[in-house]
């Protein structure tokens, strides 16, 4: 299978509820180092997974409607935990909407699979994978 993956980051502050997260119930801020890997077993016609450039500039747009948020503000994450694993299906769902609109352009569509990762810190990241199956 081929991969192109591509990188940006965000600044958010939230708290997670309930007990087993300890200090991190309190308000604090998180910046967010995330990966998004896009994956085919075949390359298009012109010998790409996906237009580097188009997805740079789509996981830039998703991530600028969290980027220096509180996310306990947020719609998308009102009555549910902000988690790192939560954000990154976010961020998944987000992007697979992107490839339906279009935004990636019309070969990435035969996409097959998707793998968002956030870094958390230097020590601990949290992942999403997930076939992709666009319209």
């Amino acid at each position: 299978m081929y991969a192109v993956e591509v990188r940006d980051h965000v600044m958010i502050a939230h708290s997670i509820k309930g007990e087993v997260f300890g200090p991190a119930q309190k308000l604090h801020g998180a910046t967010y180092v995330i990966d998004v890997c896009f994956m085919r077993r075949e390359l298009d016609e012109n010998d790409i997974v996906v237009d580097i450039g188009l997805a740079i500039d789509t996981v830039k747009h998703v991530l600028s409607s969290i980027n220096y948020s509180n996310l306990d503000e947020h719609p998308d994450f009102r009555g549910r935990r902000s988690t790192t694993e939560a954000v990154a299906h976010w961020v998944f769902q987000k992007m697979k909407q992107a490839i339906a609109d279009g935004k990636l352009g019309p070969g990435a569509r035969a996409l097959e699979r998707m793998k968002i990762t956030l870094h958390e810190s230097h020590n601990a990241l949290a992942s999403y994978e997930s076939e992709i199956k666009v319209a």
